[in-house]
């Protein structure tokens, strides 16, 4: 969704399929709560705001944008807030722009099995998935439905083993895992992203 290359050797930028432009993350609570967003189906796209101005004023929001199925929502992770005074004008700027706060303290962000079930994931993000193969699992999902992921993988007739490819196409935002009823395993369930949207 966003230009990758703007992104290239700046670690400290953080892009996913569902990011509209790299997002600043040089906190790794900012980073895990980004990649819990991207990888959750809810979440239809990320968005950063560097600054807003209304009237004759302009104000730096340094704001996350987070568009769910239920309303636009500012990332606040608790851990990385500055300090009160400081954050009064950025505050009232985002009630003039509609942007209902989503507090995520350290707890929640790391709470489990999401946390290391994202993490897991999304360290499968670069991997370039085969077209055949990623076409192979999309029809199965397309023809049976949501399914374990155990189901899924069976079903696949690949020379190398499929999880890593499920894994890379739900970082793609091309289907989507259960991730925070219990760990990865064999009964995770497993759906398109397609057959998400269309529920």
């Amino acid at each position: 969704m966003c230009d990758r290359t703007a992104a290239q050797g700046r670690p400290e930028l953080f892009i996913s399929a569902k990011t509209v432009t790299p997002i600043p993350a040089r906190h790794a609570m900012v980073r895990d709560a980004l990649i819990q967003a991207s990888l959750d189906p809810q979440v239809r796209s990320i968005d950063y705001i560097v600054a807003a101005q209304v009237a004759r004023e302009k104000v730096a929001l340094d704001a996350v944008v987070i568009q769910r199925d239920d309303g636009r929502y500012f990332l606040d992770v608790v851990s990385t807030r500055r300090h009160l005074r400081d954050e009064g004008p950025a505050l009232v700027m985002l009630a003039e722009l509609k942007l209902t706060p989503l507090i995520l303290t350290t707890e929640e962000i790391r709470r489990e099995p999401r946390c290391t079930n994202a993490r897991l994931v999304w360290s499968h993000r670069n991997m370039a998935v085969p077209i055949g193969l990623r076409m192979r699992i999309l029809q199965v999902l397309l023809d049976d439905g949501p399914m374990p992921l155990g189901q899924v993988l069976k079903s696949i007739l690949s020379d190398r083993d499929p999880t890593a490819a499920v894994m890379a196409l739900t970082c793609a935002n091309l289907l989507c895992l259960d991730l925070a009823s219990q760990p990865l395993s064999p009964s995770t369930l497993v759906r398109s992203c397609s057959q998400t949207d269309d529920a």
